[in-house]
């Protein structure tokens, strides 16, 4: 067997709370993350609600300086990276530079910088810019300030692949520490577009949903009343490591990461193959990394973001990869509760499966009352449910047709 690579440490900033347990606690619950929006003024906008973080201090996890200096997207990051790092016991700070690493990923980075920055040119001219506005707004921030504030000197990048960004961040981090260039791996995604401008494009694509006077059931994958997907914030980073170094310092093992699969649609800008073809075959590449036939896999964390070409073509997807064994898998879309974190998503998604099987407990596909017979699966329906997962598949799939899925198992074999 080759080089097994580990979990050791989750960190978790969400809409649904801070932290493993409250956000797990919140998704089992089927709690709702979705709120009007209050971090700037939405009214006129078609799309009034997103998954904001309300109360999130940055100087918690970060000097007054540092805080200060950093995109929200980059606060966020380096958050759950600091909760990751030290819920794992892993000290980067008293190992070799070149040991740790950090893949941390972002769809749209500094987006608020940009924004206010190009304000500011606007009205007080080209002088009045902020000579922190070019680090702040660059996408691979996150990972370099990570890296600074971690002690990490090894690999360091961000990849850029949009809602699938989170989980190819993932995968690479793996194959570092697969090809010895790494004992441990920093990797996860951020995200923090919930800005006029980005909210605004999305809106003028018609990609958002409008259910805006009821936040809390806009977001429902695979139901007749979908109308588009929820943004929301948020950042997820996992701390992977190297298996027979994490069991010889005694660390827990949250999971292992078992095998990755992509591919492209080669399709259309934001619309998927409505075939599922690039879905499927990033499903089927994981699965023969991973060395598991479709029948091994107990749980999938959909995509699922609730729009109506997406969630049929991932169904159609999940058909052509697992047979009839796609009847007997649970399926669930965790979006349904935390709206659509972007590049910090599959990320996301990858932490649930590893609660999942760790808690023997799958979460929900809220919000589902009225199941669109296009989409025949077993989508656990509004309540969490009993079952032992043994493996789960994570499934990312991005404008541009970028596809990504991670396989993940228990680590106990």
């Amino acid at each position: 067997m080759g080089v097994r690579v580990a979990v050791t440490g989750i960190g978790m900033v969400t809409p649904l709370g801070t932290g493993v347990e409250e956000v797990w606690e919140a998704l089992v619950r089927g709690t709702s993350g979705v709120h009007a929006i209050t971090g700037f003024d939405a009214s006129s906008y078609p799309t009034r609600i997103a998954g904001e973080i309300s109360d999130f201090d940055p100087e918690l996890y970060m000097d007054r300086k540092t805080a200060r200096r950093a995109a929200r997207y980059c606060q966020l990051g380096l958050a759950a990276a600091r909760l990751a790092v030290e819920g794992s016991g892993l000290r980067p700070e008293d190992m070799d530079p070149d040991a740790v690493g950090v893949v941390v990923s972002s769809a749209a980075g500094g987006m608020e910088e940009i924004e206010r920055g190009h304000a500011v040119l606007m009205e007080r001219g080209v002088s009045r810019i902020s000579p922190f506005m070019a680090p702040m707004m660059i996408t691979d921030m996150a990972a370099g300030l990570i890296a600074i504030e971690m002690h990490a000197g090894g690999p360091n990048y961000a990849v850029v692949s949009a809602c699938a960004s989170g989980a190819h961040a993932l995968a690479d981090a793996a194959e570092v520490i697969r090809r010895g260039d790494a004992v441990a791996m920093i990797a996860g995604g951020a995200e923090a577009g919930i800005t006029p401008l980005l909210m605004g494009a999305f809106c003028q694509m018609s990609a958002l949903s409008r259910r805006n006077d009821e936040p809390e059931r806009a977001s429902r994958p695979f139901d007749t009343g979908r109308d588009g997907f929820v943004m929301s914030e948020g950042a997820v980073v996992m701390v992977l490591e190297e298996m027979e170094h994490a069991t010889a310092r005694g660390a827990v093992i949250w999971g292992e990461l078992l095998g990755a699969g992509s591919s492209a649609d080669m399709y259309h800008f934001t619309a998927p193959d409505p075939e599922g073809r690039g879905a499927a075959r990033a499903m089927a590449a994981a699965l023969r990394h991973a060395g598991l036939s479709p029948d091994a896999v107990d749980y999938i964390n959909a995509h699922g973001t609730s729009t109506s070409l997406g969630d049929i073509a991932e169904t159609t997807a999940i058909h052509q990869v697992m047979g009839e064994h796609a009847h007997r898998v649970a399926v669930s879309s965790t979006k349904s509760m935390t709206g659509h974190l972007l590049g910090a998503a599959g990320a996301m998604e990858a932490a649930v499966c590893l609660l999942a099987m760790r808690r023997s407990l799958i979460p929900p596909t809220i919000n589902l009352e009225d199941q669109d017979p296009r989409c025949d699966l077993d989508y656990v329906p509004n309540v969490a449910r009993r079952a032992e997962v043994r493996v789960a598949l994570s499934n990312s799939f991005g404008f541009g047709g970028h596809n990504a899925c991670l396989v993940l198992g228990r680590g106990d074999a």
